[in-house]
């Protein structure tokens, strides 16, 4: 080969060589920043599980965090729960549609975490009738011993929870580069959701269940009974039995039925008929007010009369009528979320 071809063939080389490199480093330098937007959904993940606002804040656009606040996430009260829960969220990155040019990307992230639907219904349970309680006993609360015993009973029922239910979700993260960095566009309600173990806000959701209660008693339809059906339920917190029930009248005159039970306090601590049993009579498939029975009996007042742990005390509580037809009698757990737990009977007027 002659001096001229080995300069023009070693000269390709050369430029062959460059366009190689030009091409490796082109391709290292995309997928370098094809990286950085999952790296920053990384760490914005990373510090959910460690309840990091600050960093979470540093990496959203927006830096808008405020929708934590409404679901009661950064509330102090509730720091040791909402930690413990999001210590067990987990995540596999598996989505990354990068756009170099327009300085763009959306990052998938299948996230496993704790769905906390039982303990927040076990705990609004414990919570409403410790409240009743409390009332009923000439208590009164500040706001902020409240919360406090929310808090308490809801650090409680996580805590006794046997084992945790999980729930996934797959969440799309739009991300923009900016001068500081790849940033997240904004704090989306999927991650707030699961951030606050599937719950809207521990407040509003007490404020629900005291609102559909009130709905549930003024609309609700009378039970179906049969003959064989007897007034006996137990539940976690008590048992009742039906015992006798009697026809007079109310202070105003007016007929009234007087049901009678035995009443066994199954809970931890000391509680009552009138907190722990919600009994409801129906004539005519309408709702019969509570009535005050003319005589005085002391079973009436043992409704009300706090027991201690296992326990059992005959109470009554008296219902107007409107004639002589037959009652029937539904009883179930108070703040109970639990429809299926109640037990009828049909009880004889004449």
């Amino acid at each position: 080969m002659s001096k001229k071809n080995k300069k023009s063939h070693a000269g390709l080389i050369v430029i062959l060589v460059i366009l190689v490199l030009a091409v490796a480093g082109g391709t290292a330098f995309y997928l370098y920043q094809r990286q950085q937007p999952k790296k920053t959904a990384e760490q914005f993940l990373d510090s959910m599980q460690k309840m990091d606002f600050t960093t979470m804040e540093s990496l959203l656009q927006s830096s808008d965090l405020s929708a934590l606040d409404n679901a009661d996430i950064r509330n102090a009260a509730y720091t040791d729960f909402f930690t413990a829960i999001n210590q067990k969220m987990t995540y596999k990155i598996t989505g990354n549609r990068f756009d170099i040019q327009n300085g763009t990307a959306s990052v998938t992230a299948h996230i496993t975490y704790v769905d906390g639907t039982n303990i927040y219904k076990e705990t609004i349970t414990e919570f409403l009738r410790q409240i009743v309680a409390s009332a009923y006993s000439g208590a009164q609360l500040s706001e902020e011993e409240t919360q406090e015993k929310l808090a308490s009973i809801l650090n409680e029922k996580a805590k006794s929870s046997e084992k945790d239910e999980f729930s996934e979700a797959d969440i799309i993260y739009p991300l923009i580069k900016t001068n500081e960095g790849w940033k997240i566009v904004s704090l989306d309600d999927a991650t707030v959701k699961i951030m606050s173990a599937n719950f809207k806000s521990v407040e509003d959701e007490i404020n629900n269940s005291l609102n559909n209660m009130d709905n549930d008693s003024s609309s609700s339809s009378a039970p179906e009974a049969t003959e064989s059906d007897t007034l006996n339920l137990t539940t976690d917190k008590f048992t009742i039995k039906y015992k006798k029930h009697t026809i007079t009248k109310d202070f105003a005159g007016t007929p009234c039925i007087m049901i009678y039970y035995d009443y066994t306090n199954h809970s931890s601590s000391a509680s009552s008929a009138m907190v722990d049993v919600n009994l409801k009579a129906y004539q005519h498939g309408e709702v019969c007010d509570a009535a005050i029975p003319e005589n005085n009996d002391d079973a009436i007042d043992h409704y009300t009369a706090e027991i201690q742990p296992e326990q059992t005390v005959t109470v009554c509580q008296a219902f107007t009528l409107t004639d002589e037809s037959d009652v029937t009698v539904q009883a179930q757990e108070a703040f109970s979320f639990d429809e299926d737990a109640t037990a009828s009977q049909i009880l004889k007027v004449k």
